[in-house]
């Protein structure tokens, strides 16, 4: 039998390039910010030390007002579009001039539980994540609620949330380039050309303000409050705000971002579809999408039971965990990305939130439907929700890390393991 503990870490030491970790070989060839927190809690099940450095690596990416961006071009790379010629972000190394879902800070308070004896490369870590926190609280507000700025802010690059917002953009003149990704996956599960040339638009309409977020607010057709932001940013504010707390730090401005998320995240309630769903801020309609990013609250602390029977029908509706899209809605792709397929990240942090908040019996599902897909597929990107086929990369860190820390074995939860 293969032992899939020793699988997943060889994946981890596989894709590790001295201090940061790619997502995978060919078609994620730069450190990624989310993916890298993922890295590091999945290194420190076995590495501890592995793990912090990897926190601080994507430390050194902050720029000056506080942001961590979403890409960090630590190494040229040519087989990549767009890369840092096309980004030109003004980072202290060549960037992404966006960011990414804040989930490092949550992710630094279980390696924390995990490791404590790493408790000063944390203090040294907290005061660069609470200016990136700050960032957002600046910046991307929408009555309280979080903003992207671009559909790969978000993490969930083509989901429907974007669709009618995307149609606004006229992306007559953004020229021709080469895309690289469908050449090392299927175009099938990838966006469409379509898609794609919104979002280059969008990055030349940074890149034509120089990455300046006041200039950006007036002129981005781009601006949706989302729940993927608004719940991850308010469950890092908590875990923020524990750690300052343990460390003698001022934690009084994270108090008042907590509130305020709280009451943003209310905004993001439609009745209309039983669920949290995403919003126009530049028009206030909500765009009618339940996703699993709607299934975050219960991982933000908000246990609503007003989310619960729409989240448990998606469950119903597929046999690998929750899918990416409700696969009742038009539209639904179960391999093309955020339009349909199972994602064992988003698995985790729905599961771990629910299971934290007494939804045992979906938690429960959610976790042995993930590692089943692992133990059946490997460890791939994302997955077929109704097959368990895997789709996207392979040999996928983050997938890898979850099964580590979660689907495979529970280390947080042994106090002082690793």
């Amino acid at each position: 039998m293969i032992n899939l503990h020793e699988q997943a870490r060889q994946i981890l030491r596989d894709n590790d390039k001295g201090g940061y970790t790619l997502p995978t070989h060919g078609l994620y060839p730069y450190q990624w910010n989310w993916d890298s927190a993922f890295a590091a809690w999945g290194f420190t099940t076995f590495d501890p030390d592995r793990g912090w450095t990897e926190l601080e690596t994507l430390m050194l990416g902050q720029w000056e007002d506080g942001m961590i961006p979403h890409i960090i071009f630590h190494q040229p790379d040519p087989g990549y579009f767009p890369g840092p010629d096309v980004w030109q972000g003004r980072g202290p190394i060549p960037s992404s001039g966006i960011s990414q879902p804040p989930v490092a800070a949550s992710f630094m308070a279980k390696m924390l539980t995990m490791h404590p004896a790493g408790e000063a490369r944390a203090r040294a870590i907290w005061p660069k994540l609470k200016e990136w926190h700050r960032w957002f609280m600046d910046w991307r507000l929408d009555q309280g609620a979080v903003c992207v700025t671009h559909p790969w802010e978000a993490g969930r690059d083509n989901a429907p949330d974007w669709d009618v917002n995307m149609a606004a953009i006229n992306a007559d003149d953004v020229g021709e380039y080469t895309r690289r990704d469908t050449s090392h996956v299927d175009p099938a599960m990838r966006p469409t050309k379509y898609d794609y040339d919104r979002y280059i638009k969008l990055v030349q309409i940074g890149v034509s303000v120089n990455w300046d977020q006041e200039k950006l607010l007036a002129i981005n057709p781009f601006r949706v409050a989302d729940p993927t932001m608004t719940f991850t940013l308010l469950r890092a504010n908590r875990d923020l705000l524990a750690m300052g707390r343990r460390f003698g730090e001022d934690v009084s401005d994270i108090e008042d971002w907590i509130k305020t998320l709280e009451g943003g995240a209310e905004t993001l309630w439609n009745d209309a579809i039983g669920g949290y769903d995403s919003r126009n801020a530049h028009t206030g309609r909500f765009n009618g999408i339940l996703s699993n990013a709607s299934a975050l609250c219960w991982y933000a602390g908000i246990n609503d039971a007003r989310a619960l029977p729409a989240i448990e029908a998606m469950l119903e509706a597929a046999t690998y965990g929750l899918a990416s899209y409700d696969p009742a809605a038009d539209g639904f792709e179960p391999v093309r990305y955020w339009r349909g397929p199972s994602w064992p990240i988003m698995n985790y942090l729905v599961g771990s939130g629910m299971a934290e908040q007494g939804i045992d019996a979906a938690a429960d599902r959610i976790r042995a439907d993930t590692a089943r897909l692992m133990q059946e597929n490997g460890f791939a990107e994302y997955y077929n929700p109704h097959t368990g086929a895997p789709a996207g990369g392979g040999t996928f860190t983050w997938t890898a890390a979850v099964w580590l820390g979660w689907a495979g074995d529970q280390p947080e939860k042994r106090q002082g393991a690793a």
